[in-house]
């Protein structure tokens, strides 16, 4: 069986940064466990990295949300803690994204023969849900999960919603 570890969005500037919020860097520890574990089996890890230039308050995610966040090359934009520091720039994928979901994940995951993939990061109803639909998408056939304690939220309703949402979109969801 050929498995993915997605870490999605554990940045500094969502757990302690501009959009962080009490109990993200709770995270951190599991998901580097996560990384650990999945490392020790053989299994592939990769990273998204929510990605934003100078102009960011002039976009459309900018004027609903503005909040400069993950300018590339700042402090925010790099990974948290034991996560980031488990990053192997010479074996994992990195992929960059200007918004919520990826189309280069979907583009980069075709063809690469994973039966599972678990993603794991923030936030849970934004970049970790639209991530794993886009890996749905491109991955109809695998199983994808999503580790209920290594994913959060600011929105603990929106949190549970989101996860409900995945579940209702025949996604795994683990250790609710």
């Amino acid at each position: 069986m050929k498995r993915l570890l997605l870490v999605v969005d554990y940045q500094k500037d969502f757990v302690d940064g501009a959009l962080g919020f009490a109990g993200a860097e709770k995270l951190d520890g599991p998901i580097s466990a996560k990384i650990a574990q999945y490392r020790a089996a053989g299994d592939d890890v990769a990273f998204t990295m929510d990605t934003h230039g100078p102009d960011y308050l002039d976009t459309q995610e900018g004027r609903k949300l503005p909040v400069t966040h993950c300018l590339r090359g700042s402090d925010g934009w790099q990974l948290y803690g034991e996560t980031g520091q488990a990053l192997d720039r010479g074996r994992d994928k990195v992929l960059e994204k200007p918004a919520f979901p990826s189309l280069e994940l979907a583009e980069w995951l075709r063809g690469r023969g994973y039966d599972q993939v678990e993603l794991a990061g923030l936030v849970s109803y934004l970049c970790v849900l639209s991530n794993a639909v886009m890996v749905k998408a491109a991955l109809p056939e695998a199983e994808i999960i999503v580790d209920a304690s290594c994913t959060a939220g600011p929105d603990p309703a929106l949190h549970a919603k989101g996860l409900d949402v995945m579940e209702a979109l025949q996604i795994t969801v683990l250790n609710r």
